[in-house]
């Protein structure tokens, strides 16, 4: 049997070539500072419930909804006098 020569880790396979002097630096920067861009990290079991970061989008809308809502339930009406 041959032995098999490995590779240095130094090379890269043929596909990974990528030529550096087309690279653009900070190609995206501005559109990130434009548009914002947050990132948040789910657990495993509520990225289940979700299929994309449009029903993750909708269901917080929803809660926030919600919280409106139930503020305006809850709160009492800024020219009414307080109980002691």
């Amino acid at each position: 049997m041959k032995a098999k020569e490995k590779k240095t880790s130094n090379e890269l396979r043929p596909e990974y070539d990528f030529d550096y002097s087309k690279a653009v630096r900070g190609k995206y920067y501005k559109r990130i500072l434009e548009e914002g861009a947050n990132v948040v990290m789910l657990e495993p079991d509520v990225a289940k419930a979700f299929v994309d970061s449009a029903a993750v989008n909708d269901a917080l809308r929803s809660l926030l909804e919600l919280t409106r809502t139930t503020n305006r339930l809850t709160s009492r009406p800024s020219g009414s006098k307080k109980r002691r």
